[in-house]
């Protein structure tokens, strides 16, 4: 098992990495209380693989555990579910003492960790993520929170879990687009700040798409310890943590458009990143040759890089609402080189429309 610390001074926590680590879950819970009733959220996928094995596996360390179970998918991560989940919450005799467990992929994490942080003004929480993309970006530096008709993520707060326990074997029951939207997170990190990992994902190329478990333990470690040193510097994103969303702006607006339903999130940024990557170049900040690989390296996985056929104009419209705008203008994130980023304020329409059909 390796272990990654995320430095926050009293928020401090650890991520734990490995395979078939679950069962020395218990081990790692000094601080959560055995007294007072927690809840394992998830969903009924996950719920159905390994709700019971990790509900058994605290209920025999003596821990107090209820479930609550949403429908899942990212149709559900809004204030209707929260809601629901209050209720849960409440029903289930939950106190200041309690901990929220997170079972399950980006949309559980983030709306577990938002309930966790906003009922009786916080409780603690642990996220359990078993994505590929939770497991290497949602589940670590404490964003959470829920989708509005008019956006992605607008009501939410930063929250750090206690702890982070990322069990790679949970990964081989993923279903392939699933797999394959968690690679989009993956390669950001080789794009905005690492490219001997960027290299690293061109050359394993095939062994990281058949999930072979060295692999699968050496880019969630690679990329858990670049988001923890980004979050230990910028804990809520007023500076270098805004790097993480390249492709994100391009992608919240693919999600939005689309009602949440034709893309996964991953597949959403990773078109954004080919729109960055096309735009960096348009504007003379990326060689066009570092624009290819980018695209190559995204398309070579699976991932799609053209988003159909939706409006120019709409896509600029909704970019326009996205939360890490300042002062009206739009906030993207466009490679420097493959490893460098920066963020980029001044971008006229116009530019953006241009690497749109």
């Amino acid at each position: 098992m390796k272990t990654i610390q995320v430095d926050l001074g009293e928020k401090s926590y650890p991520i734990h990495i490995g395979e078939e680590i679950m069962i020395h879950f218990p081990d790692m819970l000094g601080r959560v209380s055995s007294r007072s009733v927690s809840l394992l959220v998830s969903d009924e996928l996950v719920f159905s693989l390994y709700g019971p094995t990790v509900l058994d596996i605290l209920r025999g360390a003596g821990y107090r555990v209820e479930a609550a179970v949403i429908k899942g998918g990212e149709s559900c991560k809004n204030l209707t579910t929260l809601d629901w989940l209050y209720e849960q919450m409440i029903i289930c005799g939950l106190d200041r003492s309690s901990t929220v467990f997170a079972l399950g992929g980006g949309v559980v994490g983030d709306l577990a960790g938002f309930a966790a942080a906003s009922y009786m003004r916080g409780v603690g929480y642990i996220q359990l993520p078993t994505s590929l993309l939770a497991q290497v970006d949602s589940s670590v530096g404490g964003k959470t929170g829920v989708n509005l008709p008019r956006g992605k993520n607008l009501v939410g707060a930063f929250y750090q879990p206690g702890l982070v326990l990322a069990d790679v074997s949970l990964l081989h029951t993923l279903a392939e687009k699933e797999y394959l939207t968690g690679l989009a997170e993956v390669i950001k990190y080789g794009v905005i700040w690492d490219t001997a990992f960027f290299e690293y994902l061109e050359t394993n190329l095939a062994s990281i798409k058949t999930r072979d478990t060295e692999c699968l333990i050496h880019i969630v470690e690679r990329c858990c310890a670049i988001k923890a040193e980004i979050v230990s510097q910028d804990e809520k994103e007023t500076g270098i943590r805004a790097l993480l969303n390249l492709g994100h702006t391009f992608g919240h607006a693919f999600e939005a458009l689309t009602g949440y339903e034709q893309f996964t999130h991953g597949e959403a940024v990773a078109i954004g990143m080919v729109c960055a990557a096309r735009l960096a170049k348009n504007i003379g900040m990326l060689t066009a040759a570092e624009a290819i690989r980018i695209t190559e390296l995204i398309n070579n996985y699976g991932l799609p890089v053209d988003y159909g056929n939706l409006s120019a104009d709409a896509i600029v419209e909704r970019m326009r609402s996205d939360k890490k705008n300042t002062a009206g203008q739009i906030s993207l994130v466009l490679p420097a080189a493959i490893g460098q980023s920066q963020v980029c304020t001044g971008i006229s329409d116009e530019q953006i429309k241009a690497v749109l059909k």
